[in-house]
């Protein structure tokens, strides 16, 4: 036997080794198969995006030419990008989705952890009420309309807190949460208080630094959910200097209304030899809502596997 068919004798073995016992090898067909659906799906994600980029990118002409959506690139121009970050309601909108986010995924966090905290102590008085209230509450709530009541008879009407404290609190995000604090080493807690310390102590030493997994991605679902909120705004404020990017998006490109400030009629407005579409506006805007997610998601990415896996399956 030669040296390459030994190699690849001891590769097979490898492989196998590492594979259960009741699972067959992959044939060709199949790893092919799995490959092609894999780059399907790839690009039934990235193409959408691919043209809302390139369509902000592009000129009327170029938009009159693909018919709408732009695929293929007939000329590039940043005015879009221009007018939308010289345009008032844009700005302010995006820095109140920002503080938005910001605020109330801190203060979502921070409570979602005391609470996990608390109801994964076993021996903690009522926890076990307090968790059967908490589930209670996700399958049944007060309504649209007591809600609204209740948070414009608190003075939330046309305030920012009204778009983050009644949404401050997932159940679902405690109950994994809980999971995961629940199975942090039980001889690392007895340790502790043999030590001396208090569950202050306890938690900020011991519990979190070994569950930055479930922190991080719990957190990014809250600063997805504050983020891409517009439903709450649409209720809650009025003044549409207030409005987060995401009600501005709503308003001004699903619906189709020229935004103010803008100077772009239906046909486009021409800057110089260049003529500046409302749809390349629109999809400028909405191009704007998906960098600072881009942005944060890699660095959280490697931590939802074990973040949730973890937290749901031991729990």
């Amino acid at each position: 036997m030669t040296a390459t068919a030994l190699a690849k004798a001891a590769e097979k073995t490898r492989r196998n080794r590492n594979r259960p016992s009741w699972e067959e090898p992959p044939t060709p067909a199949g790893q092919a198969g799995k490959g092609a659906v894999l780059v399907f799906i790839c690009l039934v994600v990235l193409i959408p995006i691919y043209m809302v980029v390139l369509t902000s990118l592009s000129t009327q002409g170029s938009i009159n030419l693909a018919g709408g959506m732009v695929l293929v690139p007939h000329g590039i121009t940043i005015e879009a990008y221009r007018q939308i970050f010289t345009n008032n309601l844009v700005i302010s909108s995006l820095i109140a989705s920002l503080g938005i986010t910001a605020v109330g995924t801190f203060i979502s966090v921070v409570v979602t952890v005391l609470c996990a905290y608390g109801l994964s102590r076993y021996r903690s008085w009522g926890h076990r009420p307090l968790l059967m209230l908490l589930v209670v509450t996700m399958f049944f709530n007060g309504g649209l309309i007591p809600t609204f009541m209740v948070v414009a008879g608190l003075g939330g009407y046309d305030n920012f807190w009204a778009l983050i404290l009644p949404s401050a609190v997932s159940v679902f995000n405690i109950l994994v949460m809980r999971g995961f604090f629940a199975n942090t080493s039980r001889d690392l807690i007895d340790a502790a208080y043999v030590d001396g310390a208090g569950e202050w102590r306890i938690l900020t030493r011991i519990v979190l630094p070994t569950s930055r997994a479930v922190v991080a991605v719990i957190g990014l679902f809250y600063a997805v959910g504050y983020w891409n909120t517009f439903f709450n705004a649409l209720l809650y404020l009025p003044d549409n200097q207030k409005w987060p990017l995401q009600l501005v998006i709503y308003t001004y490109t699903l619906q189709g209304n020229p935004m103010p400030g803008m100077g772009v009629t239906q046909t486009g407005t021409y800057l110089g030899a260049q003529q500046i579409a409302p749809l390349s506006i629109q999809m400028a805007v909405v191009t704007l809502t998906l960098i600072p997610i881009l942005i944060i998601y890699p660095f959280v990415q490697r931590h939802f596997a074990k973040g949730m896996l973890l937290g749901a399956v031991k729990g």
